[in-house]
């Protein structure tokens, strides 16, 4: 759930971005409405400047950039479509819910995997184990047909 207090999105503890930073356009939706779909302009897509955005740093639009590439287009724009519910306000709704989640899995560091050395009582137990199923096929093999 997105938690707006006031006028901002709460994308992760420390980042709040206003939400006067994202603008909303509204179209037809293929998804759910009956026949309501072809007079209402449910559909609803969620413009984010990454690039113009005062609330995120270097460092942050960076990583949004990386994480995010195929989201965003050449001016820096991020773009989320919702078009699940068949009113405005609940694709609004769902629009600004995905934008912070997608957001925040960008912006979350993956921890630095560390390097570890394979004891050698486990190799010894592989190495042992193939030998074993070599000799093994080494046995079916031999066999003579006469």
């Amino acid at each position: 759930m997105v938690e707006r207090n006031g006028t901002m999105i709460e994308i992760i503890g420390t980042l709040k971005i206003p939400e006067d930073e994202v603008s909303f356009t509204f179209s037809r939706s293929s998804g759910p409405g009956g026949q309501n779909v072809n007079k209402v302009n449910s559909r609803v897509t969620l413009w984010f400047d990454v690039d113009g955005s005062p609330s995120l740093s270097n460092i942050q639009k960076n990583r949004i950039r990386q994480k995010l590439a195929n989201r965003i287009n050449n001016d820096g724009v991020l773009q989320v479509v919702s078009m699940r519910y068949r009113t405005q306000r609940g694709n609004r709704e769902d629009a600004l819910q995905r934008f912070a989640a997608l957001l925040a899995n960008a912006l979350t560091v993956d921890p630095v995997r560390k390097k570890t050395k394979i004891p050698r009582g486990v190799r010894n137990k592989r190495l042992q184990m193939k030998k074993i199923r070599s000799k093994l096929k080494a046995v079916r093999a031999k066999k003579e047909w006469t």
